[in-house]
């Protein structure tokens, strides 16, 4: 079985020197409770994924679309969208995802850092550009923000 483990953080600012990035499109074509199913073109490479569950660890699967598939389903996620661009950093043993959004979440900046194993998550101590943890905080998921915006306070 497929899954991710990782945590996410507000940013207040970017990180000095933050490398170019990819646009990412994403729409939800369904939400319910704790799976999603999204499509995502990343700079031309499109997929169809499958998320579960909440907080740290959470089921993951991912196939590839051909552009023509993307665009149908792309259709179906009207009203259910995010728009941003993501920038990946080096943290040494770990890579950081900076994703900044436009459209609606303009001003919005968030950091994921994925891990290999929960003890290894436990264990990361964030850089100083990181701001508060949202890991978990379902108001704060993709899925969310997409259908709701920024959350009240945020």
């Amino acid at each position: 079985m497929s899954s991710e483990i990782e945590r996410r953080f507000l940013l207040d600012g970017l990180p000095p020197d933050l490398p170019a990035g990819t646009r990412l499109r994403q729409g939800y074509l369904a939400i319910d409770g704790e799976v999603t199913l999204r499509v995502r073109d990343a700079g031309g490479d499109m997929t169809l994924t499958v998320k579960g569950g909440s907080g740290l660890e959470r089921v993951e699967v991912e196939r590839p679309l051909d552009a023509d598939e993307f665009e149908a389903l792309w259709e179906l996620s009207r009203g259910r969208r995010i728009d941003k661009v993501r920038s990946v950093v080096d943290l040494g043993p770990h890579s950081a995802e900076v994703d900044v959004y436009g459209a609606d979440l303009e001003g919005l900046a968030t950091v994921e850092v994925e891990f290999s194993s929960q003890d290894d998550a436990g264990g990361f101590e964030p850089p100083g550009w990181f701001g508060e943890e949202v890991t978990g905080r379902p108001e704060w998921g993709n899925a969310a923000l997409a259908v709701h915006g920024r959350p009240p306070g945020g």
